[in-house]
């Protein structure tokens, strides 16, 4: 029996891999977070070793560092995913 959402799925948009980018999407995110986590942890320890006013490691640094890497883990781990698909 074929059911009309199973096109949605399978189909649009993302054809026959939607699978693989659901998993691309969750296991980039997790790490995003994680390393979020661990780099507003580690910062303001390192700005106190390095003679550096920990309140400088606030917000806008972790942010900042956050951003640019959950961009690079989002593309590695979408390159591992997908490059045998690209190929």
């Amino acid at each position: 029996m074929h059911h009309k959402w199973n096109i949605y799925f399978v189909t649009l948009p993302y054809g026959t891999q939607f699978a693989k980018v659901a998993l691309t999407v969750g296991v980039s995110l997790i790490g995003v977070v994680l390393f979020g986590t661990i780099a507003g942890a580690m910062l303001p320890m390192l700005f106190r070793l390095g003679g550096i006013d920990p309140a400088s490691a606030s917000a806008p640094a972790v942010a900042t560092l956050v951003d640019v890497s959950g961009l690079v883990i989002y593309f590695s781990v979408a390159k591992i995913f997908f490059l045998r698909v690209l190929v």
